[in-house]
């Protein structure tokens, strides 16, 4: 009887040791700092799971056949095509924890970064861990062979046009481009301005990114263009590539670059987004969150949206995010990780900045909410907008037909 106890718990002891973990797949596309940070984080929560869950990243240009899908995905919902070469369905951040056996409470997170993923609803649809805010960075050694003062930034778009100048005369042949244009340049524009980019009227909400704000900036811009001031390689971060290998000497982008700064061969300056100061009440700190969250897919088992739930809860604890926010420069999700930085050491009016920031009050005409209504809009005003580029288009005939176009797609 004890030789066939001692069998049968040997037996268990192989079995237990022989069963595989639950494994869920990661798709990112992340390089550099932000990966090898990401990478991280997935170790220290894999290890956490001795062996029984894990998390396996997958890099998104490894990717045999992208309509596999993945069980999560960092991304920004904008690239989902690129992702999986379909806009497919995501499944809820707060359906994944309630399936998943997870206590999730949604008001955890900041007013600001919570709207950049909520739905019409109010309810958040990923966990938005890799956001950022729009910046001016500029090469601070092509200030100075330009004569400009490199400690002091280009705080409204007519400064920008000065320094633009000044760097075009010094011989830079791209003074100024830009990554994703329609979030930094008609979005952020309008929220910095007052003007809301959703108009309520007797026949229903209607988008409204032909404002005098918009047609007035896009007109700028296109003379900038002309004169060789400004120049426009794609409508997502093509830009970033430009200005950290020095091609550009500024760049409007996402303040999450900065982590990527350490590979340029020249001295950064970052800045707040400008602004036009003759617009009344122009409030240049009004900018918006955006960026890649991490989205749950569909039609997968119990199990894996058990693993997904306890890794959404470990990516959410505040010592987590900090380590997290110092290594990527993205944005902290909630009050605790913004206690954590302040404990960390980093400057108290930085957190404070970034506090009160980030803790303002959600406004429903303020910005998009995220799905495929958002994407297909961004996605016109970027085809439109190319126009303007190509082919001499008005700036009000581009923004007025893209509005046209956008209105007819379903919200």
């Amino acid at each position: 009887m004890r030789m066939r106890q001692a069998i049968i718990a040997l037996l268990a002891i192989m079995t237990s040791q022989a069963a595989p973990a639950q494994e869920i797949v990661l798709r990112h596309s992340l390089t550099g700092v932000a990966l090898d940070a990401l990478a991280t984080q997935v170790q220290r929560f894999n290890d956490e799971q001795k062996g029984k869950q894990k998390v396996v990243l997958q890099e998104l240009s490894g990717v045999a056949d992208r309509r596999q899908l993945p069980d999560l995905a960092l991304m920004d919902d904008d690239d989902a095509r690129l992702f999986f070469d379909s806009i497919p369905r995501f499944k809820p951040i707060f359906e994944v924890m309630k399936e998943g056996d997870q206590p999730f409470d949604a008001a955890i997170f900041l007013p600001q970064i919570a709207d950049a993923v909520d739905d019409l609803r109010g309810r958040p649809q990923a966990l938005p861990m890799a956001l950022a805010l729009p910046v001016l960075f500029y090469n601070k050694d092509a200030f100075i062979k330009a004569g400009l003062n490199p400690a002091v930034a280009p705080r409204t778009w007519q400064e920008v046009q000065n320094a633009a100048g000044a760097l075009a005369d010094a011989g830079y042949a791209c003074p100024l481009t830009t990554s994703r244009f329609a979030w930094v340049h008609m979005e952020n524009l309008a929220s910095q301005h007052g003007e809301p980019v959703m108009v309520k009227s007797g026949r229903g909400d209607h988008y409204a990114f032909n404002n005098l704000v918009q047609v007035k900036h896009l007109a700028r811009l296109a003379s900038w263009q002309k004169s060789r001031y400004f120049h426009y390689f794609g409508p997502a971060r093509e830009g970033d590539a430009k200005f950290l290998a020095g091609d550009c000497a500024m760049l409007t982008g996402e303040s999450g670059l900065h982590a990527e700064l350490g590979s340029a061969k020249f001295s950064v300056g970052v800045a707040e987004l400008p602004y036009y100061e003759d617009i009344r009440g122009a409030q240049p700190a009004n900018v918006l969150p955006d960026g890649a969250a991490l989205w749950a897919l569909p039609g997968k088992k119990k199990g894996d949206y058990q693993v997904a739930a306890r890794f959404f809860s470990f990516l959410l604890r505040p010592q987590v995010q900090r380590d997290w926010v110092r290594a990527t420069g993205f944005l902290p999700m909630t009050t605790g990780a913004l206690d954590e930085l302040k404990a960390a050491g980093v400057s108290p009016a930085v957190i404070d900045a970034a506090r009160k920031r980030l803790s303002m009050p959600k406004k429903a005409d303020a910005r998009m909410h995220s799905g495929f209504a958002r994407n297909r809009v961004r996605a016109i005003l970027s085809e439109e907008i190319e126009m303007v580029w190509k082919s001499d288009r008005p700036a009000k005939e581009a923004l007025d037909k893209a509005m046209t176009r956008a209105n007819a797609t379903p919200q």
